[in-house]
């Protein structure tokens, strides 16, 4: 799930019936972009690669995750993931039609774009922790997109094993954590109804206020 900071500006400290509905919404696409990226990393596992078709692989991933970006709604404020979103379909089609791409360009362009979107995910995961009670799985997703990025980047013309390694590792790890964030926001709604039916600390007992007369 793509969020940054500004997809939760407006929000208090409490998660709201409406703002639970609004993440709740995102749910089934999140559970099917999780499903999606685990396949494609026991594909990348088990195919036996050529540079060429690696590159077209990972650059049709990197569309894939544009466009889930795109449709994926923050609370408030979509343009983060719109860009985001953009910006990973032009990194896709780059790779995709690059003549000759060789392993130092797929490095750098795979590295490049987890450390983006990495860091982006833990500065959504931190603003998000006032309004989203998971949202310390958001900050999983970028602390493992993160040193993904890093190793890509560290010698990104090493060698075609590394690169597989790498774009594996990310799309299983992270598949599956979208997976499990999927059925939490789905529930979120049920959850706020829940907490306000709690009863305050000030009236442990959950007694309602008497009325005049």
């Amino acid at each position: 799930m793509y969020v940054t900071p500004a997809s939760f500006d407006s929000f208090g400290e409490r998660l709201t019936r409406e703002a639970a509905e609004g993440l709740a919404r995102n749910w089934t696409t999140l559970l099917l972009n999780g499903l999606v990226l685990i396949v494609a990393g026991v594909l990348i596992f088990s195919i036996d690669w050529s540079v060429r078709s690696l590159a077209t692989f990972i650059g049709a991933l990197f569309i894939f995750e544009g466009l889930y970006a795109m449709l994926i709604s923050g609370i408030d404020n979509r343009s983060a993931n719109l860009i985001t979103g953009l910006l990973s379909i032009a990194a896709g089609i780059v790779i995709i039609v690059w003549p000759d791409v060789s392993l130092i360009v797929l490095g750098i362009f795979l590295g490049s774009w987890l450390i983006v979107v990495g860091t982006l995910t833990i500065a959504g995961a931190f603003a998000a922790r006032k309004v989203l009670p998971e949202w310390w799985l958001l900050l999983l997703l970028g602390l493992a997109e993160v040193p993904l990025g890093v190793l890509a980047l560290a010698d990104p013309g090493a060698t075609l094993a590394a690169i597989v390694t790498v774009g594996g590792i990310w799309a299983v790890a992270i598949g599956a954590t979208r997976i499990v964030l999927a059925f939490q926001i789905r529930n979120l709604p049920k959850e706020v109804d829940k907490a306000l039916s709690t009863p305050t600390s000030g009236d442990p007992a959950g007694r309602q206020p008497a009325t005049a007369g």
